[in-house]
C-alpha cells in the first residue's frame, strides 16, 4: 500500500517536533489519531521509523532515510501546486516566507508596508525561526522562500543575494575604545563578546567577518535576541557586534551605547533568500527579490 501524503507530514512533523503530541497540534489532529497513522505506515513498510520511550522520542537509521525522502516528497507535491499559481498575476496570492529573527523585526515592518501598497494581491504568510528549521520547513514544502544570512549550506536549493549587512561593534559607557573613531577586529582579541545563543548564526558570522577564533575572546552566549544583547552592554557585561539593520531599526532604544565602524570595510554579513530548485515561481521569486533590494533600509552612515 502506497503511504498517504498525510502519513509523511505526520512523520515529518514528529520529527520536527521530537514529541508526538507537538507534533499532532502542528498538524491540527488529535495525538491517537497520528500515532495510529504512524504507527500504520511503520507496519506498511515493516520497518520501525521512531524509537519510542516515555521520555523522548528518537529517530532510527532506516528512519532518518525515510524521513529525507519524505521532506523531498512534499516540497515536490508543494511545487505541482505551485505550477498552478504561476498562471496569476505577478506576486498575487499566497507566499509562506520564513525570516531569521536578527532579520524579521527590523526588515518586515517597512517591507511589508511597501508590498501591500504595490502588490495587493499578494498574501505573505509569515514565520520566524532560526536558519536549520527554516531549511527544513522549506525542503518539505511548508515554506516558499526563506530569508536568512549567507553563507548556510543549502542543498537542493536555489538563492539570490539581497544586501549586505554591516557589523558594527557596540561599547557600553566608559569603554576604552569609545575614543577611537574605527576599531580593528585584533582589538577586540580578550574582549568579553557576547553573542546570541546557540542555534542562531549571526553568531558564527559575527566571528567569522572579525576573523577571531572563539579561544580570542571570553565568549558569553546569553543573548536570545539582539535587544537582550544591547541591554547586556548597557549594564556593562561586555561588547557586542551589532548588525546596521538592527541600529537603523533603533535597536539601541535610549541606552546611548556608543557604535564603532571596523577599519575594514568587509565586516559584514550577506542576506539573502532561497526557494526550492524545483519549484516553478522561480521567476517571481526573483521580482520578489529584487523589489527587497530595492526597498530594504538604506546603507546610510551611522553615528552614536
Amino acid at each position: 500500500m502506497t503511504p498517504s501524503f498525510k502519513q509523511l507530514r505526520y512523520i515529518c512533523a514528529v520529527a520536527e517536533y521530537k514529541h508526538f503530541s507537538k507534533a499532532a497540534q502542528a498538524c491540527f489532529v488529535t495525538q491517537s489519531t497520528l500515532s495510529a497513522a504512524i504507527q500504520e505506515l511503520e507496519s506498511q513498510l515493516g520497518v520501525a521509523i521512531f524509537e519510542r520511550s516515555k521520555k523522548s522520542v528518537l529517530i532510527t537509521p532506516i528512519g532518518e532515510q525515510l524521513l529525507k525522502q519524505a521532506r523531498l516528497i512534499l516540497g515536490e507535491v508543494e511545487d505541482f501546486v505551485s505550477l498552478a499559481k504561476t498562471q496569476e498575476e505577478a506576486l498575487a496570492g499566497d507566499i509562506r516566507l520564513g525570516v531569521i529573527p536578527t532579520i524579521a523585526p527590523f526588515l518586515l515592518p517597512h517591507l511589508l508596508k511597501e508590498l501591500r501598497s504595490n502588490y495587493t494581491k499578494l498574501k505573505l504568510f509569515l514565520k520566524e525561526d532560526i536558519s536549520a528549521q527554516l531549511y527544513q520547513q522549506l525542503l518539505q514544502g511548508q515554506l516558499d522562500l526563506i530569508i536568512l544570512a549567507f553563507p548556510y549550506p543549502l542543498p537542493e536549493m536555489e538563492s539570490t543575494s539581497l544586501f549586505k549587512d554591516e557589523f558594527l561593534l557596540c561599547l557600553p559607557p566608559g569603554h576604552q575604545l569609545e575614543k577611537s573613531k574605527q576599531v580593528k577586529q585584533a582589538q577586540l582579541r580578550g574582549e568579553s563578546l557576547l553573542l546570541l545563543e546557540e542555534g542562531h548564526c549571526l553568531r558564527d558570522h559575527a566571528l567569522e567577518a572579525c576573523k577571531l577564533e572563539k579561544a580570542e575572546t571570553a565568549l558569553v552566549y546569553q543573548g536570545t535576541s539582539l535587544h537582550t544583547l544591547v541591554q547586556m552592554v548597557a549594564n556593562g557585561l561586555g561588547v557586542t557586534l551589532l548588525p546596521a539593520i538592527s541600529i537603523q531599526a533603533d535597536v539601541l532604544g535610549d541606552t546611548h551605547l556608543q557604535l564603532k565602524h571596523f577599519s575594514n570595510e568587509n565586516v559584514s554579513r550577506e542576506i539573502g533568500m532561497a526557494w526550492r530548485k524545483s519549484d516553478p515561481r522561480r521567476e517571481e521569486y526573483l521580482l520578489l527579490a529584487d523589489f527587497i533590494r530595492n526597498n530594504a533600509p538604506s546603507a546610510k552612515s551611522i553615528t552614536r
